[in-house]
């Protein structure tokens, strides 16, 4: 109990360990999403090798990103419950696997149980924990810390889909996805750096157990909250008290709207990725040209992630960062809207920088919205539902996409509903924060002494006992 107590942090120590704590998370993105996007390289060996068409071997991308936002509650709960440590070395593991077995393949259906599901899984175990660890080392940088460490999808992907390529030329699909497997299993060392911390915030939110003595029954010390590890205490009431407290913020209004906003945005951020090369190439830029445009989205992306998050953190904007938040997203979806009559090279390059600077800005600041609304000690549990929620627009927003090309003719009416849903999503989060403001200066306001008396009057007309709120005393 003494260690416990020298451990407690009363905030956030801001740097120290959690600067390791930034770059295990740094890799710990480069190993999950950027390994993600690196699998579209494979997709022309599987076609070739297995003898399939476009839609089925795409299904291998969508399965292992579906999963690993399907199963980021999984997670957030393996970490809570055991410890970040062990949920992301434990995912390390399986994702390396996954990517072994992967490469003794025989049909797409052996790729989507092991590159889709199996190293979805692994994923998903690693992504949510290690970024909710962020948010408990930081607190005035958390913007800049969280803009370094997601800025590893943006740099990862730039790094590694040469290096992929290149291992595939020179050792054949099998032998990268071989390699892949190794290099992810780096998840592992990213997990042990994940070093645990203790915020008076976590213990305040769990009431303490406690134990009785041998010598005095009366006299019992208090061993911690009840819901921290599993291996503390495991029956079965335990562990579904904790469920229903680590979960509680599902029922606060400003939660419920940020996960609806998430949908949207979800939805409107995809199909700018999947088919802005092919609009490209529809206009009559070249290959060469529309692969630039995708290079200088990666590049601006990360500029984006570091940048803003180091501005939202300055003092001036610091108590800001919900607007700022609800700007970037909506300046990504207006971007969107004019994307269709953007012709010729010169013209898209001033797109691919606008859409990837906002892309990269929202995406830093996801995380510390999401912990202002739920706080710190909810953010893991709360991070796990968010990407949860992601799911499902990234699996079906392409195919809607597309099947609005193929209706259409032409990509107008796709990117159409990308920025309107993205710029929705402003909307709707600038219209809770509206609300909440006036609902907040409302009951603020004073009440009158005429009112209470008033108030007075009518109870005692009906006989009730009740305190005087202005003298205190009892009528």
């Amino acid at each position: 109990m003494s260690q416990m107590k020298r451990g407690l942090h009363n905030t956030p120590p801001d740097g120290g360990w959690g600067w390791m704590i930034v770059i295990g998370c740094f890799f710990v993105t480069v190993c999950t999403r950027a390994v993600t996007r690196c699998i579209s390289i494979f997709f022309v060996e599987f076609q070739l090798y297995f003898g399939q068409d476009y839609s089925r071997t795409a299904w291998i991308h969508s399965i292992v990103d579906c999963t690993t936002m399907l199963c980021a509650p999984l997670g957030s709960f393996v970490s809570n419950h055991f410890s970040c440590q062990v949920g992301i070395i434990l995912g390390g593991v399986l994702a390396s696997i996954g990517l072994v077995l992967s490469s003794f393949a025989t049909s797409l259906e052996y790729l989507y149980l092991t590159l889709g599901l199996l190293t979805g899984l692994g994923f998903a175990l690693c992504y949510s924990p290690a970024i909710a660890m962020v948010g408990k080392y930081f607190e005035k940088r958390k913007a800049l810390a969280y803009g370094i460490a997601m800025s590893g999808s943006g740099i990862g992907t730039f790094i590694l889909a040469p290096v992929v390529q290149l291992l595939i030329e020179q050792f054949s699909w099998r032998g990268a996805l071989l390699i892949l497997g190794g290099f992810v299993s780096n998840l592992c060392v990213c997990g042990a750096l994940m070093r645990p911390i203790h915020l008076k915030e976590d213990y305040s939110h769990y009431p303490l157990r406690l134990e009785q003595t041998e010598n005095d029954p009366d006299n019992r010390r208090t061993l911690g909250p009840s819901c921290l590890p599993l291996c503390q205490d495991c029956n079965h009431k335990s562990i579904c008290y904790c469920s229903k407290k680590e979960y509680s913020f599902l029922l606060k209004p400003k939660f419920i709207i940020l996960a609806i906003s998430f949908l949207f945005l979800a939805y409107g951020c995809s199909p700018p990725f999947v088919y802005l090369v092919p609009y490209a190439l529809s206009v009559g830029v070249s290959h060469q040209e529309a692969a630039f445009l995708m290079s200088i989205l990666g590049i601006i992306d990360i500029v984006g992630n570091i940048s803003f998050g180091w501005l939202t953190d300055r003092r001036f904007l610091k108590k800001h960062r919900y607007c700022c938040y609800l700007i970037a997203v909506g300046l990504d979806g207006l971007s969107c809207l004019f994307l269709p009559i953007l012709t010729c090279f010169k013209l898209l390059i001033p797109f691919s920088v606008m859409f990837g600077y906002f892309d990269g800005a929202y995406v830093a600041l996801i995380p510390v919205v999401t912990g202002d609304v739920v706080g710190t000690s909810s953010l893991s549990s709360a991070l796990g539902v968010v990407f949860f929620l992601h799911a499902v627009p990234y699996l079906v927003s392409p195919p809607i996409a597309g099947w609005l090309v193929d209706t259409t003719g032409d990509y107008t009416a796709a990117f159409l509903l990308s920025g309107f849903s993205m710029i929705f999503c402003g909307i709707l989060l600038g219209f809770a924060k509206i609300i909440h403001k006036i609902k907040k200066t409302s009951q603020a306001l004073p009440v009158s002494t005429s009112d209470t008396k008033q108030e007075i009057w009518i109870n005692t007309d009906v006989g009730c006992e009740f305190s005087d709120p202005l003298n205190q005393k009892e009528v």
